[in-house]
């Protein structure tokens, strides 16, 4: 089974592979496991399985389409020309443990944190991400990197449900988004027809808002959606849309507004909330 690796640094518990894996897309991706045990390797082993099998939100949007970073946005709470947008963030097992203080103090105002990756990965950060965003005062919630040929969506959604991906409606958690976008391991669009994609995605909707009565986020880009979706999931699921520009640009087949723009990667992942914090409190509080 797999083991738990413990930061001795932090006392954080975090998980990562040691004597058995999955297979996922033909290459061995760690699970996560629930006891707990302290290899040889320690925090380094833990960072290069983060490297080598966690990928992060947009990494393969900015590999298939290049990005031309926005600079950094600066937070002046006089400023009202940003009051009809709330700024955020978005982070995996790359950014380790997260310093949410700082971020806070630049401005930032809700999270996504990367739960977990086809059924074979769990970002081993993700406790302290997860609820030391909480704790700062973010809303925050959790995404999905989907792996569409590897298992159904059904089956990827109750995973995520399990590892950190669920949902209340208690104004302080984002609904689960999933991050829709070009295949690390192969074919763009995982070897699968637009109509195979469509069913697959809606299979991961409908067995998240089964489970948790909110549909999910759908994250994604306007070149991979038009390329491998092309359906129409505006009336159930909010969009989050990446584009690395100084305008959001065309939005995806489906979509007249977005609700999310993840607009830049440097100095990491930075969102604009489409809409105030008072909005941005609803979006975390109804039910779909």
């Amino acid at each position: 089974m797999n083991r738990i690796f413990r930061d001795r640094r932090r006392g954080l518990i975090i998980a990562a592979a040691a004597a058995a894996s999955l297979l996922m897309a033909g290459i061995a991706i760690p699970a996560s496991a629930s006891q707990s045990a302290t290899p040889a390797g320690g925090q380094a082993s833990v960072d290069k399985i983060v490297q080598k099998y966690d990928h992060p939100m947009g990494s393969q949007i900015r590999l298939h389409e290049g990005t031309k970073d926005m600079p950094p946005r600066t937070f002046d709470p006089q400023d009202v020309t940003i009051q009809a947008s709330v700024a955020g963030i978005d982070v995996s097992g790359w950014q380790g443990n997260v310093d949410w203080a700082y971020w806070w103090g630049q401005g930032k105002r809700f999270v996504w944190v990367k739960a977990t990756e086809g059924t074979g990965y769990t970002n081993p950060y993700f406790n302290q991400q997860y609820n030391g965003s909480y704790n700062q005062g973010f809303i925050r919630g959790a995404y999905h990197f989907a792996l569409p040929n590897q298992s159904s969506g059904a089956t990827q959604a109750n995973y995520f449900s399990s590892h950190g991906g669920g949902w209340s409606g208690d104004g302080k958690t984002l609904p689960g988004a999933m991050d829709m976008e070009y295949n690390p391991y192969g074919a763009t669009c995982y070897g699968l027809s637009k109509a195979a994609m469509t069913n697959w995605i809606r299979d991961f909707s409908n067995t998240y808002k089964a489970r948790w009565n909110k549909y999910p986020a759908i994250y994604t880009s306007t070149s991979w959606w038009n390329q491998c979706v092309g359906s129409s999931f505006g009336a159930t699921n909010p969009l989050w849309v990446a584009r690395y520009a100084s305008s959001v640009g065309t939005l995806p087949i489906g979509w007249s507004y977005y609700t999310v723009w993840q607009y830049s990667s440097s100095p990491i992942d930075q969102n604009s909330f489409n809409g105030a914090y008072d909005r941005l409190k609803v979006f975390a509080t109804n039910h779909d």
